[in-house]
């Protein structure tokens, strides 16, 4: 396995690529997401240890989803079993795999930790336990300086867990050594990374403007969400197609790889 430094213009075509490779298998990926969203929904309300095992299970969850990018890539309808490969490539993998996300479920617990240090635990509570809050508890200067240290915590964080399952499950990295390569990864090529974010912001903006500007004109404002709602989820399931082609530009198999799956398999 070898890391590649690739130009900033990349960033653009991850976009591009996972858009179009979303296209192949609209159904099926989005469906997937779906079913990505709702396991994580139905965990979520299992009180106390609901979301704790929500958030273990992401990084599995993740690399299902790029699992069947890679099915949709090379021409293969990808099925509900796909979203299991995490837990098919043999013990040594699945136990790579655990830790790997007992370590994101600590690091997301560190964050909200450290967050409610600034509004006394309330975003905590609400992340963890749900709930809704009251606008003028949203628009509190201590919730939203608890938001923002929780966001400007987790983007290093982002960066550590981006190319991990990846690592850990293609190429047979150690957990904590999938950690710092995807950090290294990020680092290396931040100027891709930084242009696809970007391109994901004006995807995102641009769409709400399509949809904002003719129900604003027409005197319904409440058509925005009920438009806005199922094409962000298509734009999610878009973005999380996007996410395996940046893994697969900023790596590169050679070969003494111990990838546990040959190209195309899952």
């Amino acid at each position: 396995m070898k890391l590649q430094i690739v130009p900033a213009r990349s960033g653009l075509q991850w976009v591009k690529s996972g858009m179009r490779t979303f296209m192949r298998q609209p159904m099926a990926l989005a469906g997937l997401f779906l079913m990505f969203m709702g396991l994580m929904s139905m965990l979520a309300i299992v009180p106390y240890v609901g979301n704790l095992a929500a958030l273990a299970l992401m990084p599995a969850a993740t690399l299902g989803l790029m699992a069947a990018t890679r099915e949709a890539i090379n021409g293969r309808f990808p099925t509900p079993t796909i979203m299991l490969s995490a837990f098919r490539a043999g013990r040594q993998q699945l136990r790579a795999m655990l830790i790997l996300g007992a370590l994101y479920a600590v690091g997301i617990l560190l964050i909200l930790g450290i967050s409610a240090t600034a509004d006394g635990g309330k975003f905590a509570r609400m992340y963890l336990f749900g709930g809704e809050i009251t606008a003028e508890g949203f628009f509190d200067a201590q919730f939203e300086t608890a938001v923002l240290v929780a966001l400007v915590l987790y983007m290093p964080m982002s960066m550590l867990f981006w190319h991990a399952p990846a690592l850990v499950h293609w190429h047979g990295v150690p957990p904590v050594k999938s950690l710092f390569f995807s950090l290294v990864a990020c680092l290396r090529n931040f100027g891709a990374f930084a242009v696809y974010n970007l391109s994901w912001m004006a995807v995102v903006i641009g769409l709400g403007m399509l949809v904002a500007i003719p129900a604003s004109l027409l005197d319904n404002p409440e058509n925005i969400s009920l438009l806005m709602f199922p094409l962000t989820l298509l734009m999610a399931a878009m973005y999380f197609t996007s996410i395996y082609f940046s893994f697969q530009d900023c790596f590169q198999a050679d070969a003494q790889d111990s990838s546990p799956a040959a190209p195309g398999q899952a």
